[in-house]
């Protein structure tokens, strides 16, 4: 191996890396499968990439071409070499709008592309749910098609050229007709001629698995090499460069929702609207709604992306208990579905916005069908069979049954239009019971998609999951054809082996195999792969992965995260256990903003991994200073409010002329205030009212910006409300720096020692700080789950905007009508949602939102050592542009102090809470109702 590394490194100008970490990184794809890689290569060009097939065929070692990764099948994942095409070769090198073609790098994300080509009003055809991540040569690979593709065609139908590397380094271009061909490839099919004509099944659309496209070699349909190569995953060469064909943008398309009494009434009707020509006939039922919708916030934390459009949805879907989706060119063309359809009920949405809300949740069903109703979680493997779209009804009767036989649940949806159904299923992979049983359901399955004339796979590729069962769906003679075709483009077998053509068995290289049976492995093996925090469009939607969108590295995505969580787990690459320093590293840069709670669409909660993994790191060592500083920040507060000398700690902050030890150099500590929020408050908190809240008197607003908590009180009382502080006032504490730091011993005994102080709750907890809110809502249960006092609390606590909606419903807030910017907390975004805030800010007239994405201070995070850089980054991926944009005096709003704080010494302005602006119009509107006394 080292031989091999040191050959690659002198041979290529591009990443060489055999490390723990990077193998780590790249042993698993979105699939159930694990294969361990030798090394990772990051190609610069087609020379490099052909300079490092040559070495590794030189070595006898296997390569893997891969890019964003999404697999679902295993393809992306293997032993020898792995090809990472998305660090280097991802670039859009031209596009001819009047051709209607671009050329691309097979690196380039499919949104890149789409985002390219929307000025000149053009898209690429097809679009699958990961459009945000995928790669253009990944798509490729699979022959990836998605939801529009009942219009405009798979990959395949929509490539023209391809500039292909085979495993010696030979370079071939093909597109139509015999030229690049590889030796022996012409004299392959005019042997089988008669096999290629009338041996394959039935040809439909959707028709994927194996080479499926090999006939596109016949004479009679042109000999389309580059359509006939799209679909061999990997396993016949590496493209380094494609043509590919763009079409036109409807400009106003509309969507026509149908309902139906069940699903096999939508999926039978669904084949009697393609004489409409829709964009798409995308099917789902009930309990896909119900999942995506309901359950926003379980055992297995926030799904907080599929049930904002789920809620959605459920607010506008029409009657029935199944439903079509049939997007049209224009409104009238809807109109016209739905006249023509035998619905149940129907609506016709022509409004962007409209449309966005429901296609969400279909967007999100990836990861919504993830978890059964009942919080189970659905693994891939039979993510998408498809069968000729008139058997559709037919075929989903007898699939539920099948499911039903073998105790399994699972939540089907997908293209009804052409047939495609993807559904994951509650398999257990863990167990040789549950992996046996696996094996007879994917047999059994198989089976059933022949009967009906269809296609294991009709989306995804074979992979590892289907390869083995080909012969029952194409029989042996096709199967010795491909292998065949193969071995004319791949003589050595060293492109991805053990896909497609003499496969691994469908129930080897499980990746639960090598994980422990605890609690923690369990959670760590709840990432599926789908990549969705590999979303780094500027700007975009969330709050996920704010490192990862600086760096670009897989390491500090949640799902790099997650599979070297995984490796350390199994001990086989990374073998350091707790002490691992790849681990370390990788979750250095992890700022804690629990994006992935909500933004992942199956709730991983990096965040708490990461708490976990230091917890154990630094078991029985002496920890980082800024454990001690920041960890410990709120005993600290406390002492020094004790002494009375926030006067002298904050003259010394700005005296030193070095930072306090363990801090950054680059940051000023925000200054103490001189007394602390209680201290002032408690005499005046007994104003009679309708309904009792308790003020929470958190860390940041107790003992740096006690002017909030005087902001809420008066804010509180003029709604009507009774506010008393709790027992013990500033004693009592969330404990977030601790866990935030991993010293989860020291949390556990903080929360016990607030709820002895507080006692019994009386009613609702009104916290101002989003960070503490998040952190008693959703920490604290989960530290303490055997205290039903801890439930009692994290039931208890509301926003501010969630208390004066809850408990003083007919307030009426002060009218600010000003314009407003800033950010909304992450752990707002993430754990408490905002809608109430939304709700609150526009009945007091303030006009704009607060931009997603994370301000980069997060809480101890910027104030630590190395993390400068990272943190002013994040802060300028959506926060400061904002703030520079805002129109002229526009109000700043950050309801969090890392916010507030991270915006005035970047931004050079001052934020205020909500509290503190809705304070200021009572006040200001008590002035105007004042009496003139002037003289």
């Amino acid at each position: 191996m080292r031989d091999l590394e040191r050959t690659l490194r002198a041979e290529l100008r591009g990443d060489v890396d055999f490390g723990a970490a990077a193998r780590a990184l790249v042993t698993m794809d979105a699939s159930n499968y694990r294969r361990v890689p030798l090394g990772v290569v990051a190609p610069r060009d087609a020379d490099d990439v052909a300079a490092a097939l040559h070495v590794c065929a030189e070595a006898g070692v296997p390569v893997v071409p891969r890019g964003g990764g999404t697999s679902i099948a295993g393809q992306a994942a293997g032993t020898g070499v792995v090809l990472d095409l998305t660090r280097h070769m991802n670039g859009l090198l031209s596009v001819d709008p009047a051709a209607r073609t671009a050329v691309v790098q097979p690196g380039l994300v499919l949104d890149r592309l789409r985002d390219a080509v929307r000025p000149y009003g053009l898209t690429f055809g097809p679009d699958p749910s990961t459009h945000s991540r995928c790669t253009l040569g990944g798509m490729i690979g699979n022959n990836a098609c998605g939801a529009h593709s009942v219009a405009w065609g798979t990959t395949a139908d929509n490539v023209t050229e391809l500039a292909v590397t085979t495993y010696a380094g030979t370079a071939h271009r093909i597109g139509t007709g015999w030229a690049g061909a590889p030796d022996g490839l012409r004299e392959l099919v005019g042997a089988h001629l008669a096999l290629l004509r009338t041996g394959m099944p039935p040809r439909f659309s959707r028709r994927i698995s194996g080479y499926g496209g090999l006939d596109a070699l016949l004479p009679e349909r042109g000999v389309r090499l580059a359509q006939a190569f799209c679909g061999s995953e990997g396993t016949l060469g590496v493209v380094t460069e494609a043509v590919v064909r763009l079409v036109e943008l409807p400009p106003a398309p509309a969507l026509a929702v149908l309902g139906y009494a069940d699903e096999s009434a939508a999926a039978d009707a669904a084949a009697g609207l393609l004489p409409y020509r829709p964009l798409t006939v995308e099917g789902m039922a009930e309990d896909l709604v119900g999942t995506a919708a309901g359950g926003a916030r379980g055992a297995g934390g926030v799904r907080g992306a599929g049930a904002v459009g789920g809620a959605a949805a459920l607010a506008v879907l029409p009657r029935g208990r199944a439903w079509l989706f049939v997007e049209m060119p224009d409104e009238g063309a809807a109109r016209a579905v739905v006249r023509g359809a035998d619905a149940l009920d129907a609506l016709v949405v022509a409004d962007p916005a409209g449309q966005r809300a429901l296609w969400r949740i279909r967007e999100d069903a990836a990861g919504t069908a993830t978890r059964t109703p009942d919080g189970r979680m659905a693994w891939p493997g039979w993510e998408d069979c498809a069968v000729p779209p008139a058997r559709l009804g037919a075929y989903l009767r007898e699939f539920r049954a099948l499911l039903a036989a073998h105790g399994l649940r699972g939540t089907p949806y997908g293209h009804f239009g052409e047939g495609c159904v993807h559904v994951r299923i509650d398999f257990d992979l863990a167990s040789a019971a549950g992996v046996a049983r696996f094996r007879t359901f994917s047999e059994e399955l198989a089976d059933l998609v022949v009967a009906h004339g269809g296609s294991l796979s009709g989306e995804h590729g074979d992979g590892q999951a289907r390869a083995e069962l080909l012969p029952k769906m194409y029989g042996a003679d096709v199967v010795r054809l491909f292998g065949a075709y193969k071995d004319v483009w791949d003589p050595a077998g060293g492109m991805n082996p053990g896909m497609l053509v003499r496969p691994a068995r469908l129930d080897e290289n499980l990746r639960f195999a090598v994980l422990p049976a605890t609690p923690f492995a369990g959670e760590v093996a709840r990432c599926v792969g789908v990549a969705k925090c590999r979303t780094a469009a500027p700007g975009s939607v969330g709050v996920m992965c704010p490192s990862y969108r600086v760096t670009g590295e897989e390491q500090h995505s949640t799902r790099g995260r997650a599979r070297l969580l995984h490796e350390m787990l199994a001990g086989e690459v990374v073998t350091g256990g707790w002490r691992s320093p790849e681990v370390a590293e990788a979750l250095d840069l992890c700022l804690g903003c629990k994006g992935c709670l909500s933004d992942c669409p199956v709730g991983v909660d990096m965040a708490s991994y990461k708490s976990e993994f230091l917890h154990h790191h630094w078991a029985g060592r002496i920890r980082p200073l800024a454990h001690y500083t920041l960890g410990g920040l709120p005993a600290w507060l406390r002492l020094i409010a004790r002494l009375r000398a926030a006067g002298a700690v904050n003259a010394a902050a700005r005296l030193l002329p070095v930072p306090l030890p363990g801090l950054a150099r680059e940051r000023a500590l925000p200054d103490l205030a001189k007394r602390p929020f209680t201290r002032d408050a408690a005499a005046a908190t007994s104003s009679p009212g309708a309904a009792a809240v308790t003020l929470w008197p958190d860390t940041f607003t107790e003992y740096l910006t006690p002017e909030v908590g005087h902001a809420a009180l008066r804010v509180l009382r003029a709604a009507g409300l009774h506010v008393s502080l709790p027992r013990g006032g500033g004693r009592v504490c969330c404990g977030l720096t601790y866990l935030s730091t991993g010293r989860l011993d020291r949390a556990r005994k903080v929360l016990r020692r607030t709820l002895d102080t507080l006692g019994e709750v009386p009613g609702p907890v009104t916290v101002l700080e989003p960070s503490c809110a998040a952190a008693l809502r959703a920490d604290l249960p989960a530290l303490l789950p055997d205290d039903p006092r801890a439930a009692r609390l994290a039931a208890a606590v509301r926003t501010l905007a969630e208390t004066l909606e809850e408990y003083a419903p007919d307030w009426q807030p002060p009218r600010l009508d000003r314009a407003v910017v800033g950010q909304t907390h992450c752990h707002q975004h993430a754990v408490l949602g905002d809608a109430a805030d939304r709700r609150l800010r526009e009945r007091a007239g303030l006009v704009g939102e607060p931009v997603g994405g994370c301000c980069g201070l997060a809480g101890n995070f910027g104030f630590e050592p190395g993390h400068h850089e990272v943190s002013v980054a994040c802060a300028e991926e959506q926060l400061l542009p904002s703030l520079r944009a805002a129109p002229p005096g526009a109000l700043v709003q950050a309801d969090g102090f890392s916010c507030r704080t991270q915006i005035a010494q970047l931004g050079g302005v001052r934020a205020r809470h909500l509290v503190e602006l809705l304070a200021d119009g009572l006040a200001a509107g008590a002035a105007e109702g004042a009496p003139d006394t002037r003289p």
